[in-house]
């Protein structure tokens, strides 16, 4: 879909005196508005969407060890600017059928060297995104290029809130393993407030533009040849900049800026604009501009699997217990589990290939679990110094393929340099030679890789459920975390959270330790609020007696593959409620016709929420509406109810989310 302008014809444009000094691109119905202006030699952008200012002006550009693009520029004309079709076909994300208008257009530009650069502009009507191509300069002739920053900016109107992320400083946390997107969020902070580590923000961030509405930024398309990007701190009259990595990352190993050969491009900066959080819940944009790396080796099907140790911990990972995690799926009819970290020492390879014919016999398959060190880190688990070593990699994916492994689990990243990117991709490529499916933990934001890398399941890249095990303090903030993730990290990338987790208390006896503060309904809501093409279920084997039989059968028939995806309503940490509507791709195990719709609710507030949804879906209809009953005086936990519930013919519902609470409608 992409138009590229010839740099000749920029070259004689520019000379002939041609240029202009602003061009308007607009979204299809209008409503989105970008201004590329260049001025004072200076390339700059401005948004609007339905006529008030979201983004103001905004710088454009980067800086070369050949060249200076960030001033001294002079813009060529713009080419293309049309409306024209986009239409594709996915099934590891929240649509599977993309159907829309975008416009596309290039501007280019020369420095005072008159060397060239490129602005690639994609515009649908919420969304924006932009990247820089490189030309091969005559002069020299150099044919690789070394990026050391972008000027790439994002500066927002003064009566902008953030709900962000921060970035840490590289090498710290458990065994220096940080940077991993594993710090918390916080909601409707003022821009000028330093973030909390003082090197910026991780990708996705969130605005809210006072009452105009919204805007999610981004980066998409970033592989083996570009660094991993994040925001830097807002600076006043500029805004925010797209940052490269910290030079410690990695354990030091590797640059921090990007290499890439001539003619090259960059990733896309991605910019998702509403008056409402609909076009944040439901954008397509980290996928619209990218194309598969590879073809699939086979059919990768969406499932869901149990996993031991969120709750039994390392001490779990043995034969006896894996065959009990085994039986849970099996009753459940789930397609896999995830054997963690120590199965190599704890269990041997012999007994590997023996699970694995047990599962099979099951009809389970079993995802391995492997650490991706190397020297980036020193988390010890094993097994380790294979993934990150392209001969031992494929010897052990060989063996995986012959016993039936179908998946692995990847974790204990070193940042987001492009040599770390690189890692990423390699896994990925070599894992689809032998049919494995990935998921990785630990690690940078995925940045479009569902449709990059076909055999791509999700990454974790937050706060995720194992925090909710270790601590009480990140128990109660579960139902804060939950109610973010979908207009945040969730709404650009699938999200291994690590878990529909229905004990009680976490621990093996499910009575001791810390318990869980949110309900039964809340976390099979999750299932649905959450995005994954593979999610995790964790059910253990006292759930089989202690989980209520109808709660059992719902998490039987959970789907994770969906055709549509819309926002009903919600405010990022306080309560979320979103419909997808379930696919035909979904695996054997789920009992399921394509086409059907299902509703999750989520209230991360303290107070019971009363809500009247939107619900076009269900008009006219009686459905199954499943909820918390109020506590009673003294009650420690919910208990969950499944009732009807009449929608009107306008498609309006009441319905009442409890404090930490969720609710299901289908």
């Amino acid at each position: 879909m992409k138009q590229k302008m010839s740099i000749a014809g920029i070259l004689l444009l520019a000379a002939l005196g041609m240029q202009a000094n602003s061009y308007t691109v607009k979204s299809p119905d209008g409503k989105l508005v970008v201004n590329v202006a260049c001025e004072g030699g200076k390339a700059s952008y401005t948004v609007d969407y339905n006529g008030k200012q979201m983004l103001g002006t905004s710088a454009l550009g980067l800086v070369a060890n050949y060249g200076d693009f960030s001033k001294d520029l002079t813009m060529g004309i713009l080419k293309g600017g049309e409306v024209k079709p986009l239409s594709y076909k996915m099934t590891r994300i929240k649509k599977s059928d993309i159907q829309k208008d975008v416009v596309d257009a290039t501007i280019g530009f020369l420095n005072s060297k008159k060397d060239s650069m490129t602005l690639h502009l994609h515009v649908s009507n919420n969304d924006i995104a932009y990247k820089y191509e490189m030309s091969r300069p005559k002069k020299d002739n150099p044919k690789s290029v070394i990026i050391y920053n972008e000027v790439s900016g994002f500066n927002f109107p003064e009566k902008t809130t953030t709900f962000l992320c921060p970035q840490i400083t590289p090498m710290t946390g458990w065994e220096r393993t940080k940077p991993s997107y594993e710090e918390e969020y916080t909601p409707d902070a003022l821009m000028n407030v330093k973030s909390q580590f003082g090197v910026g923000y991780t990708f996705p961030c969130l605005f809210k533009v006072g009452s105009d509405g919204w805007v999610l930024v981004s980066e998409t398309g970033v592989s083996s040849a570009y660094p991993g990007c994040r925001l830097s701190d807002y600076e006043p009259g500029k805004g925010y900049t797209v940052a490269f990595p910290q030079k410690g990352e990695n354990n030091g190993i590797g640059s921090e800026y990007a290499g890439i050969p001539l003619p090259g491009e960059t990733p896309w900066r991605t910019i998702t604009v509403g008056s409402s959080l609909a076009p944040v819940v439901e954008t397509t944009i980290p996928y619209d501009v990218v194309e598969p790396l590879y073809e699939a080796s086979q059919t990768y099907k969406p499932s869901r699997y149990t996993w031991s140790w969120l709750i039994w911990q390392d001490n779990s990972v043995n034969y006896d217990d894996q065959v009990k995690m085994v039986d849970v799926a099996a009753a459940q009819g789930y397609e896999a589990i995830l054997v963690d970290g120590w199965w190599d020492k704890q269990i041997g390879r012999k007994r590997i290939e023996e699970l694995s014919k047990y599962a099979k016999s099951k009809k389970v398959s079993l995802m391995l679990w492997y650490n991706s060190n190397g020297f980036e880190n020193d988390a010890p688990q094993t097994p380790r110094q294979i993934m990150n070593n392209s001969i031992a990699r494929k010897k052990e994916m060989a063996w995986m393929k012959k016993i039936g492994v179908v998946g692995i689990k990847v974790d204990f990243f070193g940042g987001d340099k492009q040599e770390t990117m690189k890692l990423y991709e390699d896994i990925l490529s070599d894992a689809n030679d032998y049919g494995l499916e990935v998921i990785f933990h630990g690690c940078t934001m995925p940045r479009g890789w569902e449709r990059m890398y076909p055999n791509y399941v999700s990454s974790e890249a937050a706060l995720a459920s194992e925090n909710v095990y270790f601590t009480d303090y990140h128990a109660k903030k579960e139902a804060f975390e939950m109610t973010m993730h979908p207009f945040s990290r969730n709404a650009v990338a699938s999200f291994d959270w690590g878990g529909v987790m229905m004990n009680k208390y976490f621990s093996k006896d499910n009575k001791s330790r810390h318990q869980r503060y949110t309900s039964d309904v809340f976390e099979m809501a999750t299932a649905i609020t959450n995005q994954s093409s593979v999610n995790c279920i964790c059910l253990y084997p006292n759930n089989l007696q202690d989980v209520p039989q109808w709660e059992l059968d719902w998490l039987k028939n959970v789907p994770t593959a969906w055709e549509d995806t819309k926002f009903i309503a919600g405010y990022p940490t306080k309560y979320a409620v979103v419909a997808r509507k379930s696919s035909v791709e979904n695996g054997s195990g789920a009992a399921l016709t394509a086409g059907r719709w299902f509703v999750g609710g989520l209230n991360a507030t303290d107070k019971p929420l009363a809500l009247t949804l939107d619900l076009p879906m269900f008009a006219g209809k009686t459905v199954t509406y499943i909820t918390d009953q109020p506590k009673k005086k003294g009650e420690k936990f919910f208990t969950s109810v499944k009732k009807t519930l009449k929608v009107g013919k306008d498609g309006k519902a009441k319905v009442v989310i409890q404090p930490n609470g969720g609710i299901i409608i289908e």
